[in-house]
């Protein structure tokens, strides 16, 4: 009999449905994953939503989105890699027949190899979704060094107030973060949210931007020491450009931190469990899948909105 699952697909951009697709016939190497609780992307999947992501291969509608699921094991295959109930965070998954896997994690039913899947402590829950922004955010906190981690942090939407958290974690001094959205001035923990007009400092060594503004490199390094630093950890779908005389002057270098590796997620999970990097507050809503398209809507629109997941518990 054929596999298929209830998954959210993305038909063309601004066209979404809840509906079956087609699972391949899972491998020896494969496990069968129930997912739990899936998370709503406003980076790259908003992105993927409006059209706007850049082309690249594999980029073709109707995809399947989603980085960001929590689920249960129920065909473990024979790596000995997972156990049936299993607990596991699922960064993605191709495992279709019909449709695009672009990242894939957001169905019903996930095919996925074992070798992807990373155990999670029951105890963490529908926070486990969060795991992704949490690899993303040590990768480019460490993108530097450890000697060189941000003391400013350009947005505190989810991914901003990780990458402080992380930073901190890591035992660097507490950065300060800009954000320009006053309703996102709240839930810092042990570092300083501001807008960017109400600080005075010029003397940052270390600025990481998570915001995906492609005009904000000439505001940020007038900011910086000579011999500064910029990392580029956000998303930037339109070209950035730069006055070339204060980069020249302060002899400015720019580093891009690309996607997380698995040792980050080890290590950002290595800090969640040893209760050095806090999760709380970053997940605002939670709604059933079958209202998944209001619930798009409002974690695209909505700024009070930091982290929808979406329930899937209402299919199994």
């Amino acid at each position: 009999m054929d596999r298929t699952a209830t998954a959210v697909v993305f038909e063309k951009p601004g066209v979404m449905a809840l509906r079956n697709v087609g699972l391949i016939e899972p491998g020896d190497c494969d496990c069968v994953v129930e997912v739990l609780w899936s998370g709503i992307s406003t980076g790259t999947e908003r992105l993927l939503w409006d059209g706007r992501m850049p082309a690249f291969p594999g980029l073709e509608y109707p995809l399947v989105p989603g980085y960001e699921s929590v689920g249960r094991v129920v065909e473990a295959g024979s790596t000995g890699l997972r156990q049936e109930g299993d607990l596991v965070f699922v960064p993605g998954s191709a495992g279709y027949t019909d449709v695009r896997g672009l990242f894939g994690a957001s169905a019903e039913n996930l095919v996925v190899a074992a070798d992807r899947l990373v155990a999670i402590d029951e105890s963490l829950g529908d926070q486990g979704i969060l795991l992704a922004l949490a690899a993303t955010a040590h990768h480019a906190a460490l993108r530097i060094g450890p000697q060189a981690l941000p003391d400013l942090i350009i947005g505190h939407g989810v991914l901003g107030r990780l990458l402080a958290r992380t930073v901190v974690a890591l035992g660097g001094e507490a950065p300060t973060v800009w954000e320009t959205n006053a309703q996102r001035h709240g839930g810092e923990l042990g570092y300083q949210v501001m807008t960017p007009e109400a600080d005075t400092r010029r003397d940052y060594k270390v600025i990481a931007d998570v915001s995906g503004d492609a005009n904000i490199l000439d505001s940020l390094i007038t900011r910086l020491v000579p011999g500064g630093q910029v990392i580029l950890a956000g998303f930037y779908h339109a070209p950035l450009n730069f006055s070339f005389p204060p980069a020249f002057q302060r002899e400015v270098s720019v580093s891009i931190a690309a996607e997380w590796q698995k040792p980050d997620l080890e290590s950002a999970l290595d800090l969640v469990q040893e209760k050095s990097l806090s999760l709380d507050g970053l997940i605002t809503h939670h709604q059933s899948v079958r209202a998944a398209a209001p619930a798009y809507r409002m974690a695209f629109g909505d700024p009070d909105c930091l982290k929808m997941v979406l329930d899937w518990r209402c299919m199994h």
